[in-house]
């Protein structure tokens, strides 16, 4: 009856690992001859790596990936692509993230920028970073749509709590209206206080004329290019052609 009272409890106050690791070691006659520090130390260790698990799946899942199985270990370092493994693998340490440094992943449609963002933001997760992917299209319609209801500061905070934000299609099509300005929050409100991979088929230099109005280009630029690290990725066939049907 103590054994399953303390069972009950265990599962009371959610310790559902620790709960099922101990009626295991009630059933299994080989745990008895281990000390009660020994036993007491797997049950911790059970109950921490499946909370520790689930954080995991939380942070992958939030963070709403494009390629939510990417991974670092996955990364194809075929010649034609010209990738630096050693720049990539020291950004998936994540000390950019700590130092407050950003990514400019630059390459042509097809060559595998969005893959490669999303296997370091997993990464990312991993060390239990907060991180967040969208599509700079969406980012500045969801940034409009919060303008229009008076939440626009809001949502400037959220995006600025997140450790490290994914804008993939940066600059994709050129900015119209009030966009830049509303880039520029963005940019402004991260600037040295968190990490952004910048996924672009364009060069910095072709961002200008992108963004549009002269002065609030050269303020996003200079709060971008004189502190990311950069990759080029480069290919003589498309990943997407690469891994397509085989006809």
């Amino acid at each position: 009856m103590t054994n399953e009272n303390t069972i009950m409890k265990l599962n009371d106050m959610r310790l559902t690992a620790m709960a099922e690791t101990y009626l295991n070691q009630l059933s299994n006659a080989d745990y008895q001859e281990l000390s009660f520090d020994d036993r007491f130390s797997l049950l911790v260790d059970i109950e921490y790596s499946k909370r520790k698990n689930n954080k995991l799946d939380r942070l992958v899942k939030s963070a709403n990936f494009r390629y939510r199985n990417a991974c670092v270990e996955d990364i194809e370092y075929l010649p034609d692509r010209k990738l630096d493994k050693t720049l990539i693998l020291r950004l998936a340490e994540g000390q950019y993230i700590q130092d407050n440094h950003n990514v400019m992943i630059l390459g042509a449609s097809g060559n595998g920028k969005s893959y490669l963002a999303s296997a370091l933001g997993i990464s990312a997760c991993r060390k239990f970073y907060k991180v967040k992917y969208v599509r700079l299209p969406d980012l500045l319609e969801e940034l409009a749509v919060a303008r229009g209801q008076g939440i626009f500061q809001k949502t400037i905070k959220q995006y600025k709590k997140v450790d490290l934000l994914i804008l993939d299609e940066w600059l994709l099509s050129p900015l119209e209206n009030t966009q830049e300005r509303d880039l520029l929050e963005i940019v402004e409100s991260r600037h040295q206080t968190a990490s952004t991979i910048f996924c672009s088929q364009f060069a910095p230099e072709g961002w200008y004329e992108r963004i549009g109005e002269s002065t609030i280009a050269d303020a996003i630029m200079d709060r971008i290019v004189h502190d990311s690290y950069t990759i080029f990725v480069d290919g003589q066939v498309s990943m997407r052609e690469r891994h397509g049907i085989n006809k």
